[in-house]
């Protein structure tokens, strides 16, 4: 009765009611080889404290860890444990959307906090804090791109993270938004700067590229600026690693930005939920979707924060809604303000160069192996980088899985022409030895096949 609270009577009184004579006269309806004439075969119930004891004992299976060097647009790096200790209070892990400014004062500065701080990152002049993540939010950016410029055409790198791409391909399906994908140079792994300016044209409306890109290479957004702003089109750079602006310079030439900020203090959680934002110049915020936290002043001369220029559809008439998303993302913007304000601008250039010496080392010991190299060299990159190691990915993976080791993504699925290419990442949390392990590893994989040769 404690989790079936009708009674008999009860279901009588119901079956009645609906005309049905019994459970069985219910659903007569479903063929009856698929009804169930048995009971269920699970096992008997257990008591509080000895559900507790089967999960401990279950849990003593995961003492043995994995080391990833997987990034791919997702990072694993160290969360302080201030994060969850502050995000899980009740003021913050249960409130929704403060559109009660008088009584969610605190939620409010938290979010114009994490605005504050991502323009600083980003070079732009305001960003919002409502982007479900950096696919989402990138795709949010080309149709902001669009309502700026009034054109209906979109110029993307390749080099773009794929599945970026392809949440973007369905946004623009269904909004008549033609996209061309431009190549990317074969020794350095940055977009063709040559390619772009011929695809570019006055009904650009905006240039999408990713820096670092999904290959680790930093672009050069001086010159795709140019190539952009030639033709009256805004330049959209996405980050995906928002670790890489505590040593990489920002895209101050950018028009819009939209970036991933999961690196900051948000967990992997198989996948979400991440911290998605778009930061831009002063003269596009009205253009610009998903919320947007003012400072003020009241009557009596105290600082206030408020909602401001809401233009959801929740606010306004939906033809005239920037944007569709409502969600409220402040408890994950949270944990990325609480990571930088710990970290501070001094610890986040220190973060970046370690991940920045962890991803040369690495590349430098594992392109050493025998058979592997590195397959862009000639441009600056951050924490990723491609190896080819000269095998399949799919006969050295189970040696590095049978040593706890996660190893490179492989590329073969979105970029065919690069055969055997595998996406590598080091953040801080790889350890020399890690990495020097993944070599011996793939070394003895290439005396293997040199032998059997």
């Amino acid at each position: 009765m404690r989790y079936l609270p009708k009674s008999d009577a009860e279901r009588e009184q119901m079956l009645a009611e609906i005309g049905a004579r019994s459970i069985d006269d219910l659903f007569a309806v479903i063929p009856a080889e698929y009804r169930l004439n048995r009971d269920l075969d699970v096992p008997r119930q257990h008591a509080e404290s000895e559900i507790i004891d089967y999960f401990r004992n279950a849990a003593t299976k995961n003492t043995v860890g994995y080391y990833s060097f997987l990034g791919a647009g997702s990072y694993r790096h160290y969360r302080p444990v201030i994060i969850d200790s502050l995000v899980q209070r009740g003021e913050f892990l249960t409130s929704y959307t403060p559109y009660q400014a008088e009584i969610t004062q605190g939620t409010l500065q938290a979010i114009f906090e994490f605005q504050t701080m991502i323009a600083e990152l980003t070079g732009m002049d305001v960003a919002n804090a409502s982007m479900y993540d950096g696919s989402t939010g990138t795709a949010e950016a080309v149709m902001m791109a669009v309502r700026v410029t009034g054109r209906h055409k979109a110029a993307v790198a390749r080099t773009v993270h794929p599945e970026y791409r392809e949440v973007l391909a369905t946004y623009t399906k269904y909004q008549g938004l033609p996209s061309n994908e431009v190549g990317f140079d074969r020794r350095t792994g940055r977009i063709d700067l040559a390619a772009l300016e011929a695809e570019v044209s006055e009904e650009t409306a905006a240039v999408l590229v990713q820096s670092p890109n999904f290959f680790g290479v930093i672009e050069d957004i001086p010159a795709i600026a140019q190539i952009a702003h030639a033709k009256g089109a805004l330049l959209v750079v996405a980050i995906t690693e928002a670790i890489s602006l505590g040593i990489v310079r920002p895209p101050f030439e950018a028009d819009i930005v939209a970036m991933e900020a999961q690196s900051c203090g948000v967990a992997l959680s198989y996948g979400g939920p991440f911290c998605g934002v778009i930061a831009t110049k002063e003269q596009y915020v009205r253009q610009m979707p998903g919320r947007l936290v003012g400072q003020t002043v009241d009557r009596d001369g105290y600082r206030g924060f408020v909602l401001t220029l809401s233009t959801r559809e929740q606010h306004i008439r939906r033809e005239k809604a920037t944007s569709n998303i409502c969600t409220n993302q402040a408890l994950v913007a949270l944990m990325a303000t609480i990571f930088l304000t710990v970290y501070g601008k001094e610890g986040l250039r220190e973060l970046a160069v370690h991940n920045l010496a962890k991803a040369d080392y690495a590349a430098r010991t594992l392109s050493a192996q025998r058979g592997a190299r590195l397959v862009f060299e000639g441009a600056p990159s951050f924490n990723e980088f491609v190896l080819d190691t000269g095998e399949a990915p799919e006969l050295w993976t189970p040696r590095l899985l049978d040593v706890n080791i996660a190893g490179g993504v492989p590329l073969r699925h979105w970029y065919p022409e690069l055969g055997n290419a595998t996406l590598w990442c080091a953040t801080e949390v790889i350890t020399r030895e890690n990495i020097d392990t993944a070599a011996q590893v793939l070394a003895a994989a290439a005396v293997e096949v040199q032998e059997a040769c």
